[in-house]
């Protein structure tokens, strides 16, 4: 088996991306988040609390949205037949996510390129792609497998390239307390692997200054 075979067997399959369609309970994480106020030594009763475990479902279900979402749906038709074939680049797509190791945000920003097969996405929908993934429970490298994977699937993309750059609190308020350690993953597929040219045309252009940003 050579070795981008096994590169291949290794990749998080498809399937394993898609979420449950259902929504949160909102009346279970309600009571589930008073019990964990009382294991706290808390006393949910007190006036500043009253309100938190309601609170605290509706965030968790906001920000745990993406399960719900479909990746069709959301495409919605946007691909676009075009013979046009240089790379497009959406690149500082803001997220948030939630660490499923111990349930902290981490966020920061996502770079996604591709080289198309004949058609095209519409651009706003690279980003909306980025939050279905990001708003789950997830690690820093399968969402950005998850990214690239889709990608490049509903695209049939020549080659898709995705980085990721982000900061963990779970490495911040916690653990080895580092304030300003940033976590960068890739995901390189198709020509965006095998072409070091490509690859290399892709990360100098999303270091490249933004429109707007001072010279």
């Amino acid at each position: 088996m050579s070795k981008q075979q096994k590169r291949e067997k290794r990749r998080i399959p498809l399937e394993d991306a898609s979420g449950s369609g259902k929504p949160a309970d909102l009346p279970v994480l309600q009571s589930l988040v008073t019990e964990m106020l009382l294991a706290l030594g808390e006393r949910p009763g007190r006036n500043g609390l009253l309100k938190t475990p309601e609170r605290v479902a509706k965030a968790l279900a906001f920000m745990t949205q993406g399960y719900q979402h479909d990746i069709d749906h959301l495409l919605n038709g946007a691909l676009f037949p075009i013979e046009y074939d240089e790379m497009v680049i959406v690149k500082d797509i803001d997220f948030f996510s939630m660490c499923e190791h111990h349930l902290l945000p981490f966020f920061g920003r996502v770079h996604v390129g591709y080289l198309p097969n004949k058609k095209v996405v519409g651009l706003s929908k690279i980003p909306r792609i980025v939050d279905t993934f990001a708003r789950r429970l997830q690690v820093q490298e399968r969402l950005t497998v998850q990214i690239a994977e889709t990608i490049s699937t509903k695209l049939n993309a020549h080659g898709v390239g995705v980085v990721v750059e982000a900061r963990h609190l779970c490495m911040m308020m916690r653990g080895v307390e580092k304030q300003n350690t940033l976590a960068v993953t890739s995901s390189m597929l198709g020509v965006f692997r095998s072409q070091a040219q490509t690859r290399v045309e892709f990360l100098k252009l999303i270091r490249r200054g933004s429109v707007g940003d001072p010279d």
